[in-house]
């Protein structure tokens, strides 16, 4: 069967798209025709890896590299996102901060705090509006942002704490630019549960066996799980969807 080319002509960019689960919706939506624009923080070798990886599949793609805890940065992103194919069909706002893996693990609770409330709730309310107002201006557009299955009934412990309140933060916005925003464009969440990136990798055989326990579909999802609901999103079969947080979460209901 011929794989779908739905989004041919669409001229997107994926936020956090060098790894994990924005990488895989990078490449899915290239898959689907789309242009993408791929953004990484760090490394320019893996977002040109993810870029080469869509053109081969005939999609155009181009690299933009910034730091979202920087609101110079982030406001230069929007700018030149939105020059590169003079204008932009859909922002998918997927990055945020890794507190749980690599060295920012180790930090202090506050320090934590401070990464998340930047990267993970300014940039999106910051960058989400200005493109927003750009796409209303333009007559048309979709915003995806990202957020947490658990932000809205909590977990236990200090993770929990931080994501709850930064996730929690990023769907009641999202909700209400839906409504700033229409009719002309639309904006959604996805709100992931336990998918298998990074730490679910590395994760201990206590957390393997709660995921199993708590998901009803008895597995981890997969980055492309969540790629499959944004491709849904940004796609012309959910013209009549705003306002809305898709979970994708294998039916987990806490």
């Amino acid at each position: 069967m011929t794989p779908s080319r739905e989004l041919t002509g669409f001229r997107l960019a994926v936020l956090g798209s060098t790894s994990g689960i924005g990488r895989a919706v990078a490449l899915k939506l290239g898959e689907a025709g789309a242009d993408v624009i791929v953004h990484g923080r760090r490394s320019r070798e893996a977002a040109e890896d993810v870029a080469a990886t869509i053109r081969q599949g005939g999609s155009r793609a181009a690299v933009l590299m910034a730091d979202l805890g920087d609101r110079g940065e982030g406001d230069r992103l929007v700018e030149e996102a939105w020059s590169t194919w003079d204008g932009l069909d859909a922002w998918l706002h997927l990055a945020g901060a890794d507190t749980l893996t690599g060295p920012d693990s180790k930090l202090p609770f506050d320090a934590k705090l401070d990464k998340l409330w930047n990267v993970d709730v300014v940039a999106s309310i910051r960058l989400c509006r200005e493109v927003g107002r750009r796409m209303k201006g333009q007559g048309h557009g979709s915003i995806v942002t990202m957020g947490w299955d658990q932000a809205e009934t909590g977990m236990e412990g200090d993770s929990g704490e931080l994501f709850a309140a930064t996730k929690g933060a990023v769907l009641a916005f999202t909700r209400s630019l839906a409504l700033s925003l229409a009719p002309e464009v639309r904006v959604n969440a996805v709100s992931p549960g336990w998918i298998r990136t990074a730490w679910g990798d590395s994760a201990p055989a206590h957390w393997q066996e709660r995921v199993i326990r708590e998901t009803p579909l008895a597995r981890w999802g997969r980055p492309e799980d969540v790629a499959d609901a944004c491709r849904f999103l940004v796609g012309p079969a959910s013209g009549f969807v705003t306002g809305q947080v898709v979970r994708v979460n294998g039916g987990a209901v806490r």
